[in-house]
């Protein structure tokens, strides 16, 4: 029985190419990304509809815009423990599920405050679903590419909410707002059964919850079909010995706390910057004299630029330090949401620097994502990646909520887009300040945390 190879998990991925299984679960957790980005913006597209069919205030929206929100963070902060117990897939499917289902309840909403209701269920399911995918996606790729790969999944987010800018400036006029909740409520529901079928549970999750190694072994050749292990004892070897069993004293230990607390500011001024962006540019646009159809598609350049910014920056993280890059992120997202407040006049540059904005803007919060999942080890990883999203889920709700303070104080495009360049930069500095001290770290811990290395 000793004189079994050992084969370690993630070291088996990382020498091996990126497969057509893996590639099937990065298409999965993809949509999975993209239907909630959909959804999680579904509000902003339908609040100035709401405003002139309900005929209530604008600041009266920031409580409809943030209950998805909180709920994000919830759902976030629960999932994650309950993955590192019974798995990413399982919590996942569940998730998807739960959320497009509340989301067709939404749109059957009699009254503003059931809507809000129905909206914060909803973000209990989106809460769930994002912190897992990501989860699931990094555990699957090799660690030369996994930014990259993590980023291009999380593009999802931005083509989801891209599409329900464009689509929801067809859909509104032709069938009302309640047609935008009832897209984002179907196709979770069908995406649902797809990941019954095809999706599978995390190997390295698989190998420290010691599940059979026939099941182990199924997944793992699936990558590589000529690979044998008919007698082999698996292991994760990023797994740590102390602290089993409670991911969150994992996370919140001596050896990850001053990162888990850099990563939950940074995350928290990335996502109140995007947040406030996604609710409110289409407001921002009608008052600034757009037609609600050209406010739709001049919203849609923030996340589609995006999608390249995504990609870029993982590139860069794959073969620089991880921090540098997204702090130098945030601080460009800083430069460029100024130039945006003095670029109203001119439509096409306005339209330029929107695209651009949402491409530093948007990658920079994503690739917090990779960062964290990079971070913490194996039964830790679900809890540290949804933690930090619903630390950050926080800063989401305060964009909404100070979005809507700021509309119902009268503050102008112009004012408002030069203040988010004060938490952009206070974000590059939460970065920044994770690596300054992984620098003093010694050598064991450096060793065990390679994303920020």
């Amino acid at each position: 029985m000793n004189n079994k190879r050992t084969v370690d998990v993630q070291t088996f991925i990382d020498s091996q190419r990126f497969s057509p299984f893996q590639w099937t679960i990065l298409v999965l957790c993809f949509l999975v990304v993209a239907a909630d980005g959909m959804d999680t913006a579904a509000v902003g597209f339908i609040a100035p509809s709401l405003v002139q069919e309900l005929g209530v205030a604008r600041a009266a929206l920031g409580p409809v815009m943030s209950a998805a929100l909180v709920g994000l963070g919830i759902g976030a902060l629960g999932a994650g423990p309950l993955a590192d117990r019974v798995g990413r897939r399982t919590v996942l499917v569940l998730s998807v599920f739960f959320f497009g289902l509340w989301s067709l309840a939404a749109a059957h909403a009699p009254s503003i405050e059931s809507l809000t209701l129905m909206r914060f269920m909803t973000g209990l399911g989106l809460g769930a679903a994002m912190p897992n995918a990501v989860t699931l996606m990094s555990e699957y790729a090799p660690a030369r590419i996994r930014a990259v790969v993590v980023n291009a999944m999380f593009s999802g987010f931005s083509c989801g909410v891209a599409i329900g800018a464009v689509s929801s400036a067809w859909l509104i006029p032709h069938f009302g707002w309640q047609s935008v909740l009832v897209a984002g409520g179907v196709g979770p529901i069908a995406l649902t059964f797809v990941l019954v079928m095809l999706l599978p549970e995390s190997a390295q999750f698989m190998v420290t919850r010691e599940h059979g190694h026939a099941r182990i072994a199924r997944v793992l050749s699936r990558i590589a079909g000529d690979a044998r292990f008919d007698e082999c004892r698996f292991v994760a070897i990023d797994a740590t010995v102390e602290n089993r069993g409670s991911a969150l004293r994992v996370v919140l230990s001596s050896r990850y706390r001053f990162g888990t607390l850099m990563l939950w500011l940074a995350y928290f001024m990335g996502l109140l910057i995007y947040y406030l962006l996604t609710n409110w540019l289409p407001t921002l646009f009608r008052d600034a004299g757009f037609s609600g159809q050209n406010a739709a598609l001049m919203t849609s350049l923030f996340p589609i630029g995006g999608v390249a910014g995504n990609l870029g920056v993982g590139w860069l993280m794959d073969r620089f330090k991880a921090n540098r890059v997204i702090a130098c992120t945030y601080v460009v997202s800083a430069v460029l949401v100024m130039l945006v407040g003095h670029g109203i006049g001119h439509q096409l540059w306005l339209g330029t620097l929107i695209f651009l904005t949402g491409t530093v803007a948007t990658s920079a919060v994503t690739s917090m994502s990779a960062l964290a999942a990079n971070f913490y080890p194996t039964e830790g990883r679900a809890t540290g990646v949804a933690w930090m999203i619903g630390m950050g889920r926080i800063g989401g709700v305060t964009g909404a909520l100070v979005g809507a303070a700021l509309m119902g104080l009268g503050w102008q495009f112009g004012s408002v887009f030069s203040l988010l360049a004060v938490p952009a930069m206070i974000a590059a500095c939460g970065v920044y300040a994770t690596a300054r001290r992984v620098r003093t770290s010694n050598i064991e811990d450096a060793k065990l945390t390679p994303a920020v290395e």
